[in-house]
């Protein structure tokens, strides 16, 4: 088993309406945290938020067309988030963004080197 190791999760908050050009705001980040080599990225939807506006987002049964909240995860090293999170600060409706410290146990690859499931 690999010892843990020091690594950064970078949180991306941001809703499903929002848009970078023709493409949706929260693929257009995956891509560019792929194209830069990042650890690994994942989406995660919300039934329900607010942010800054306090509106809130939510999922009910009536609303097809819920403009549900999103969280961009992004594991790497706190250097290399650091330089993600700069290059695309100015991208608008990106919310809040946050950094913290983790702790890698497991990254998904077998004992022997290959990638798992």
């Amino acid at each position: 088993m690999n010892a843990p190791q020091a690594a950064a999760l970078l949180r991306i908050y941001t809703d499903e309406g929002a848009r970078d050009g023709g493409r949706p705001l929260y693929e257009a980040l995956v891509l560019q945290a792929r194209d830069r080599g990042l650890a690994g990225a994942t989406v995660l939807r919300g039934p329900m938020g607010f942010g800054v506006s306090h509106r809130l987002h939510t999922a009910k049964i009536l609303d097809l067309s819920a403009n549900l909240p999103l969280v961009i995860e992004i594991v790497d090293d706190d250097l290399a988030l650091r330089a993600f999170a700069s290059a695309i600060a100015h991208i608008p409706d990106i919310g809040l963004v946050t950094l913290e410290r983790v702790e890698v146990l497991h990254d998904g690859r077998a004992t022997d080197g290959t990638e798992g499931a």
